[in-house]
């Protein structure tokens, strides 16, 4: 069985996607491929599988943060309409890639296509993305409670 880089949390993590913070039930990562800005990918905490796997609080509480996430994506980038994709061939995580989709641009109307190049910034964007993403679920939180 090969190791679950989510889980190792490693460099192969790393290599694809910045951790932005750590939820009650999610964690949220900026994918470091911005071609659509604000992709985030959110896991779920533990290493489960399948949906189906996780029990219904396990559900609810994941399905809540990544809404949550992607509200703050949504607030931040104001894109047009958000996908969400779950795949898990190659990773077997449950985990959900967080797409912006702007009319006009990118894969508008189709879905997004990670065989196009990458857009990759400087460490400088991604620490102001991250920052700017973590702040915009803090204050979501706290306006939620």
């Amino acid at each position: 069985m090969s190791v679950c880089f989510y889980c190792e949390d490693g460099e192969k993590r790393e290599s694809l996607m910045i951790e932005i913070c750590r939820l009650s039930w999610a964690h949220i990562y900026l994918n470091r491929d911005q071609k659509h800005k604000g992709r985030i990918v959110v896991k779920f905490r533990d290493h489960k599988t399948e949906y189906f796997q996780l029990t219904k609080e396990e559900n609810a509480g994941f399905f809540q943060e990544l809404a949550l996430a992607a509200q703050a994506v949504y607030n931040l980038y104001h894109p047009d309409k958000i996908n969400y994709a779950t795949f898990g061939d190659g990773v077997p995580h449950v985990h959900v890639h967080v797409v912006p989709k702007y009319k006009d641009g990118l894969n508008w109307g189709a879905p997004f296509d990670d065989t196009l190049p990458k857009k990759l910034l400087t460490e400088e964007e991604y620490g102001q993305m991250v920052k700017e993403i973590r702040g915009e679920i803090e204050r979501l939180r706290e306006m939620s409670r």
